[in-house]
This record gives structure tokens, C-alpha cells and sequence, in this order.
């Protein structure tokens, strides 16, 4: 594994690195557009004082946040995983290699701790303000068993959705949108319950910041649980053989690194 690990790091790092400011760029959206929406001091909070309006402008700003990264060149070219947990699903489904997935997981959480970080190095005290508190993710007044299943519900929503989509000719080059209108509704609607990650990398970011780890495990088990499920439920029903590559968008120029079978099947 050290050898394969090694080639892979020697091979592949422009993907891995690609994937880590990927994350890092997600956290300083995600950051800045909760400071402009719940901060006190902002008056984009004030003019919106109903949380279902301001979950919806987030969702959207986080949706267009997302297709920004997928579509860019960069995020072409490492396949704008950008989740530790997306990556694993598909090393469970045989399109990454176990050196390559623990390459970009490892970027991915050290790139979304990075992106809090150099946000924290600015605007900490904003940060730390009780309704922004680095946009921690962390369970409802419902509680922890409905912040779990809420997890899990949307995670294995989102991976039906992108395997779906990404294999799929006519809907390949729209995956990146469809995961961001999810995202978008999941912020909007699911937020409440569980504080919408379906990142372990995302989670982990905010609570080392915010020096707040309440239920961290449920944001490492619920997203993986959720996408497991979903990637066993499409290969039982359309075949392993339908999942073609790890990218979420494909046509383009750029190299693929992926366990990839994609122009063969079209």
C-alpha cells in the first residue's frame, strides 16, 4: 500500500490538490454567506428576518457555489468529489483506487480545515458569533436520531441522484446541476434537522473551528451509511457494470484518473 500510496502521490497530485481547494473553496462560501445572512450586524440579515427565506438564498448561493467548482477546468479534472464520503463510495464501487481515495480524502479534510482557517485568520471574532458559529453543522431541536436519519435520507438521495445522472448519455453534462439543485433543497428544507452536511470533511472543518464537536460521529456515519445504500441500490438494480467512471462531469478535456470505462460505453 506505501508503494501504490507513493505512485499515487507522485502521479496524481494535481487531482488531490485540485480536491482540497476545492473543499477550501466551499468553506470560505459556505463562511461568508452565512455571515451575510445571520450574522446580527449584516443587513442582508435584518432585511430577511424569516429563516426559511435566508436557508433558501443560502441553498442557492451554495448550489451556484457547487457548479462553479464542477464545471471550472480543476474541478473537471479531479471529478469534484470534494467529500471524503463521495470518494469511498466510489472506491466501494471499483472506480478509484484505494491509494488514490485515501489521497483525496486526506486533501479534502485538510483543505476544508484550511478554508476555515484563513477565514478564521480574518473575520474570527464575526465567526465565533452565536448564530453564525462557523457554520457548524450539528443536530435539531429534533435530536440526534432525527438528525441522523436526516443525514442519511439526503445522502443517499444525493448519490442516487449523481449516479443516476453521471451515468446516464443524456443527463451526463447536467450532474453537476442536479447535485446543486439538491444541495440547494437540502439547505433549504433539511437544514433544520441535522444542520445539512453530508460531509465529514465539511463538518470537521466548522466544529475545529468553532471548537464545538457535538455529535461529530453522526457526520461521518449517516453521510456514509447514506451513500453506501444508495450505490448498493443502483448496482442491484442497473448493474455494476452502469457505473462507468467517478467523475461527475465527464465530456471534457481533461485527464481522468478514475478506473475509468466511460468512452467505451457510449
Amino acid at each position: 500500500m506505501a508503494v501504490a500510496l507513493l505512485r499515487a502521490l507522485r502521479s496524481h497530485w494535481p487531482e488531490a490538490l485540485i480536491e482540497g481547494a476545492g473543499l477550501g473553496s466551499f468553506m470560505l462560501s459556505a463562511l461568508g454567506f452565512t455571515l451575510l445572512l445571520e450574522h446580527p450586524a449584516s443587513p442582508l440579515r435584518h432585511a430577511l428576518p424569516d429563516a426559511l427565506a435566508r436557508r433558501a438564498l443560502m441553498g442557492c448561493a451554495m448550489g451556484a457555489t457547487l457548479i462553479a467548482l464542477v464545471y471550472n477546468p480543476l474541478g473537471q479534472r479531479s471529478g469534484a468529489h470534494f467529500n471524503p464520503v463521495f470518494t469511498l463510495t466510489y472506491l466501494r464501487l471499483g472506480k478509484v483506487a484505494p491509494a488514490d481515495a485515501l489521497l483525496y480524502g486526506a486533501a479534502q479534510f485538510a483543505g476544508g480545515a484550511l478554508g476555515v482557517a484563513l477565514m478564521a485568520a480574518v473575520l474570527s471574532m464575526a465567526l465565533a458569533d452565536e448564530r453564525v458559529q462557523y457554520a457548524v453543522t450539528v443536530p435539531g431541536a429534533a435530536g440526534i436520531g432525527a438528525a441522523f436519519a436526516g443525514e442519511t435520507v439526503i445522502a443517499f438521495t444525493q448519490m442516487s441522484l449523481v449516479l443516476l445522472a453521471s451515468n446516464t448519455k443524456r443527463l451526463n453534462k447536467y450532474t453537476g446541476v442536479l447535485a446543486a439543485l439538491g444541495v440547494a433543497t437540502y439547505i433549504t428544507f433539511e437544514a433544520p434537522i441535522s444542520g445539512m452536511s453530508m460531509n465529514p470533511a465539511r463538518t470537521l472543518a466548522s466544529a475545529l473551528g468553532a471548537g464545538s464537536f457535538t455529535a461529530l460521529w453522526l457526520y461521518f456515519a449517516a453521510p456514509l451509511l447514506g451513500m453506501l445504500l444508495a450505490a448498493e441500490c443502483y448496482v442491484r438494480v442497473r448493474g455494476a457494470r452502469r457505473v462507468h467512471c467517478a467523475k461527475l462531469h465527464h465530456e471534457n478535456a481533461q485527464r481522468c484518473i478514475f478506473r475509468c470505462d466511460y468512452g467505451a460505453s457510449r
